[in-house]
C-alpha cells in the first residue's frame, strides 16, 4: 500500500529536464552572463556549476564501489571510527608523561609525541611511556633525531613483545620534511638516510601497524599552496620514496604498507571531503601500477590536522569555529586519526583551556554526533562526486607534470614546488587583500572594540620569508594583523566618522561597509544613524575629532553632498567617499581623492590612510 502511495506521489511531479531549469535560471539572470554570475572559478584549476544533476555521474569511473574496496574511494575500511589525536611536546619525559596519561583519561585514544629534548634516550623512552598500555592506544612519534627514536621505540616493543600490537607512526620525511626546511636531505649523504629507512622498513616489516615514513603535505597547505597542490606534491613524494625503498630490494608491498600521510584541512568544506576521497584513489592506483601482491598495499594512512595558515590572532575564539567545520570535513572524508589545532596556537603555547576544546571538538563530532557511525556519507552526492573527480583529475595532472621533471625530489630541487607554492600563496594574499577571500576578524568583521593583548607579539604577526630553496609556514591574515597591531602599540587612537545624509537606505548600508574596512586596521570607528543635513554632520564629525571623515550617502546624493562636506571640514580631516560613485572624475577635480568600495584593496588602502595619519 505504501509503495503504491509513493508511486502516485511521483507521477503527480514528473521529472523536470535540465533544459527547464536552464530557461528558469536564464529569466532571473535577466541577460548577464551565466558563467560570471553562477560559475565559481576555483584555485583549484577547475570550474564548479551553480547546481548538479544526476547527469553530471555520467563518466565519473569509481562510482558504484563501497568502503574498503579499491580504489577505496569511499574509505579504506568499513566503518568511520577515527583516532582522536593530540600531541604532546616532549622536553621532560616525565612532564610530558604525566600530561599523555592525563589526554588518555580525557577521551584521546591517538598520542602524538614531539621530541624535543636533546640526546633523547632509552631511559627517556621508558619514562615518557610509562603507565601506557601500547596495545590500547596508537602513538605518532616527531621531532628531533626521528631515525634513532625510530630505533629505540622498536627495540622497547620487541623486548617487551607488544610490536606485532603496537599502532606506531614515525614522523621520518626527508623528502618532504627535509626538503622544505632544509632544501636538502637529513644527511650530507642522502643516500645513507634512505638506506636507514629501507632498514627500519625490513625491521617492522612483520608488524602491520607500524608505519616508518610520514609524508608532511600539509607542509604545502600551511604555506599557502592550493588543495590540489597539496594532494599532487604528496602523491609525489609517496611515489618517490616507493621507487627508492624498491630499488632498494623491497617489494612494492613492504614499502607501501610503511607510509603514512599527514594532511592539513582547511575550512574549504567540501573541496576537503572531496579532496580525502581522491587521495584514496589516486594513491591505490599509483600503488597498484607497481603490481603489489594484494590491492590493500594500496589503502592510504591519512592523518589529517585542522589548518594553521585560516587562523587568526586577532578574534581568536573564531579559531574554534573553523577547527570545528575542518574536523567535519575530516571524519566526513574518512581520515584515520585527526587532531584539531587548538584556537591559541597562532600567538601563544596552548592553554589546558585550548587543548580540552580542541579534543572535545573531536569527541562531540563523535559520541554526541555520531559521525563515527556512517561511512562515506558524502558518497552519492552529485555535488561531492563531482568534485573528488575534479580535484583527482587536477592532482594527477600535476603529478604527471612532476614525474615529467624526474620526480619529486628532482622537481624540488629545480626549484618547482617552491615557485608553484608561492604563486598560490600570493594569489590568496592579494584575494585577502582584496576581499575576495574572507578571514573573518582580521580583513573582514573586525571585533571593532578588541586590542591585541599582551600574549600578541610582532614575532606572532610578522611573516617569515623562506631562505633558499625552502617553504615557510605563514597564516594569510598576517598582513592585516601586523598593520592592527601597529596601530594598537602605536600609543594613538585614530578614529573614522561616518558622516550619513541623503538616502537613509544607502547611508546605512555604506556606513556599515565603512565601519567594517576602517576597524581592520584598529582605527576606531563612530557610525551614525542619520544626520538631517550635511552642516550637523560636519559639526559632529569635528567635535569627534575624528582624524576620517567618510561621507555615506547615494551615488545621486554625492555630486552635491561631497563638496559641501569637503569645504565645511576645511582640511581638518581626512575625506572619503564611501562608493564609486559615476561623478567620482567631477569629484577628483574638485579635490576629492579618496574613495573605498567594494574593489578597493583593503590593505593597501588603510596602510595608506595610517601614513596619512603618522602612524
Amino acid at each position: 500500500m505504501a509503495n503504491t502511495k509513493r508511486e502516485k506521489l511521483f507521477t503527480e511531479f514528473p521529472p523536470v529536464p535540465t533544459e527547464k531549469w536552464e530557461e528558469v535560471i536564464a529569466v532571473d539572470l535577466k541577460g548577464a552572463d551565466y558563467e560570471r554570475k553562477l560559475v565559481w572559478r576555483t584555485g583549484e584549476g577547475f570550474n564548479v556549476r551553480p547546481y548538479y544533476r544526476a547527469e553530471n555521474l555520467e563518466g565519473i569511473k569509481f562510482l558504484g564501489s563501497q568502503a574498503g574496496e579499491f580504489p577505496y574511494v569511499r574509505g579504506t575500511r568499513a566503518h568511520n571510527r577515527w583516532h582522536v589525536h593530540q600531541t604532546v611536546t616532549v622536553e621532560c619525559p616525565k612532564t610530558a608523561n604525566a600530561e599523555a596519561l592525563k589526554l588518555l583519561n580525557a577521551g584521546v585514544d591517538s598520542l602524538g609525541f614531539e621530541i624535543v629534548k636533546e640526546g633523547f634516550s632509552a631511559a627517556d623512552l621508558d619514562q615518557l611511556l610509562d603507565g601506557i598500555c601500547v596495545s590500547a592506544v596508537s602513538l605518532a612519534f616527531s621531532g628531533k633525531g626521528m631515525g634513532d627514536v625510530a630505533e629505540l621505540v622498536i627495540a622497547k616493543l620487541e623486548k617487551e613483545g607488544t610490536a606485532a600490537e603496537a599502532d606506531v607512526a614515525f614522523a621520518i620525511d626527508p623528502l618532504v620534511k627535509g626538503l622544505s626546511t632544509k632544501g636538502d636531505f637529513c644527511s650530507p649523504n642522502g643516500e645513507k638516510c634512505f638506506a636507514r629507512i629501507a632498514a627500519l622498513v625490513r625491521k617492522t616489516a612483520a608488524y602491520k601497524h607500524i608505519r616508518v615514513v610520514t609524508v608532511s603535505a600539509d607542509i604545502f597547505s600551511n604555506a599557502g599552496s592550493t588543495i590540489v597542490e597539496e594532494l599532487a606534491f604528496a602523491l609525489s613524494a609517496g611515489n618517490d620514496y616507493i621507487a627508492r625503498l624498491t630499488d632498494a630490494g623491497l617489494t612494492v608491498d613492504e614499502a607501501a604498507r610503511k607510509l603514512r600521510f599527514s594532511f592539513s584541512v582547511t575550512s574549504n568544506y567540501f573541496m576537503e571531503i572531496a579532496k580525502f576521497r581522491a587521495a584514496r584513489m589516486l594513491w591505490a592506483n599509483i600503488v597498484k601500477a607497481y603490481n603489489p601482491e594484494k590491492h590493500c598495499a594500496g589503502k592510504m594512512m591519512i592523518h589529517a590536522a585542522t589548518s594553521k595558515w585560516n587562523q587568526t590572532v586577532y578574534d581568536p575564539y573564531v579559531n574554534m569555529l573553523r577547527g570545528t567545520t575542518e574536523a567535519m570535513s575530516a571524519v566526513i572524508g574518512g581520515v584515520r586519526s585527526l587532531e584539531v589545532t587548538p584556537f591559541d596556537a597562532s600567538f601563544e603555547t596552548p592553554t589546558e583551556f585550548s587543548k580540552r576544546i580542541a579534543r572535545n571538538v573531536e569527541l562531540l563530532l563523535k559520541h554526541e554526533s555520531h559521525f563515527d557511525q556512517v561511512v562515506d556519507p558524502a558518497g552519492g552526492s552529485y555535488y561531492v562526486e563531482n568534485l573528488t573527480q575534479s580535484i583527482a583529475s587536477e592532482a594527477w595532472k600535476l603529478f604527471l607534470e612532476i614525474e615529467e621533471k624526474g620526480g619529486y625530489a628532482e622537481a624540488y630541487k629545480a626549484g618547482f614546488i617552491k615557485e608553484r607554492v608561492e604563486a598560490s600563496a600570493a594569489a590568496k594574499d592579494k584575494n585577502i587583500a582584496t576581499r575576495r577571500q574572507t578571514l573573518l576578524g582580521a580583513n573582514q568583521f573586525p571585533n571593532f572594540t578588541e586590542v591585541a593583548p599582551k600574549e600578541i607579539t610582532a614575532e606572532s604577526v610578522t611573516r617569515r620569508q623562506a631562505e633558499g630553496n625552502t617553504l615557510s609556514p605563514y597564516r594569510g591574515a598576517m598582513a592585516f594583523e601586523e598593520m592592527r597591531l601597529h596601530v594598537d602599540r602605536s600609543g594613538k587612537q585614530p578614529k573614522a566618522f561616518m558622516l550619513t545624509c541623503g538616502n537613509l537606505a544607502m547611508a546605512r548600508a555604506r556606513a556599515q561597509f565603512s565601519c567594517n574596512f576602517f576597524a581592520c586596521a584598529g582605527i576606531r570607528v563612530q557610525d551614525n544613524t542619520f544626520f538631517k543635513s550635511i552642516e550637523e554632520g560636519v559639526k559632529a564629525a569635528l567635535e569627534s575629532k575624528a582624524e576620517i571623515v567618510v561621507v555615506c550617502a547615494s551615488d545621486d546624493d554625492y555630486a552635491e553632498a561631497a563638496p559641501k562636506v569637503k569645504e565645511l571640514l576645511g582640511g581638518k580631516a581626512i575625506l572619503v567617499v564611501a562608493g564609486a560613485p559615476a561623478c567620482a572624475p567631477e569629484l577628483e577635480a574638485q579635490g576629492i581623492k579618496n574613495f573605498i568600495n567594494v574593489k578597493s584593496n583593503v590593505l593597501e588602502t588603510l596602510k595608506f590612510y595610517l601614513k596619512e595619519m603618522g602612524i
